[in-house]
């Protein structure tokens, strides 16, 4: 991901974890995903904080599901994703988290998502979700999901 667009994303999380919007975003790294962008809505557009934001908007359309980021563009919006079968997830994750968790497990994907309840942002792949303790920790592990 590009430093701008980096930026735009870590921006739009920053202020929905602060109004507490919930946010779902996959980033995409080598798996095609076409199941995943094809259940959703295709959007096509510079990433851009506005955008996200309007999005993840409460009465927005697209705000149920998950966005797809992939090489620097908003590729579809309102995505459905596979929920986790794992029974070790703790209880306090909801379904939003649940998604996350079970798109890490069926593909390389990294997914960030912004709690409802608590405004926590959280960064999932590979099947563990950690939450971040500032965007500039959030930044970093987007950052190394790429390399």
């Amino acid at each position: 991901m590009q430093p701008r667009e980096l930026e735009e994303l870590t921006a739009a999380c920053r202020k929905m974890s602060e109004t507490r919007t919930g946010a779902l975003v996959v980033l995409r790294h080598g798996s095609a995903l076409v199941d995943i962008i094809d259940s959703g809505d295709e959007v096509d557009a510079r990433i851009s904080r506005r955008l996200i934001e309007n999005i993840f908007f409460k009465n927005s359309p697209l705000h149920d599901g998950a966005m797809v980021l992939s090489e620097n563009r908003i590729i579809a919006a309102r995505c459905t994703l596979p929920i986790t079968q794992r029974q070790d997830v703790p209880a306090h994750y909801g379904m939003r988290h649940r998604a996350a968790i079970g798109m890490s497990e069926v593909s390389d994907a990294s997914i960030v998502v912004v709690s409802e309840e608590t405004g926590d942002i959280s960064f999932v792949s590979e099947g563990n979700i950690r939450t971040m303790g500032s965007i500039t920790e959030l930044r970093l592990a987007i950052e190394s999901s790429y390399k």
